[in-house]
């Protein structure tokens, strides 16, 4: 039984460090900065990721925070690059927090990944006749 949420059509979840996820949900960070540009716009989930490396080195306990499960929502409205050109800044709108924590059934990924179903860039090839 699938945990997939009906607010976020596409399915898809950015996997973001504490405590930068927490910063998203309370409208205090506007931004996510990464070194690819991104042509995803929408909802999509909003990632805890398991690591502890920047809550420690933000002087946060690590179980102050969740880790490893999605945690809400957020709307990705453009992305932009910046003036060095060497990273983005994907702009970020209306974050959603969840109640209820979800676990991802498949494994999470660096950037962008689908939690809950499995897809493929690989394109079915058709069978000759």
């Amino acid at each position: 039984m699938s945990k997939r949420r009906k607010d976020v059509p596409s399915g898809r979840a950015i996997s973001i460090q504490q405590p930068f996820v927490e910063m998203i949900l309370n409208g205090k960070k506007k931004y996510e900065y990464r070194s690819r540009q991104t042509h995803i716009r929408g909802r999509v989930y909003l990632y805890a990721s398991k690591n502890k490396a920047r809550l420690i080195e933000h002087g946060h306990g690590v179980d102050r925070f969740a880790r490893g499960v999605i945690v809400g929502s957020v709307e990705i409205v453009d992305c932009r690059e910046f003036d060095r050109g060497d990273y983005f800044g994907y702009k970020l709108r209306r974050p959603k927090r969840y109640k209820k924590h979800l676990k991802p059934k498949f494994q999470p990924q660096p950037c962008f990944f689908f939690p809950f179903e499995q897809k493929s860039s690989k394109k079915k090839r058709r069978k000759a006749s």
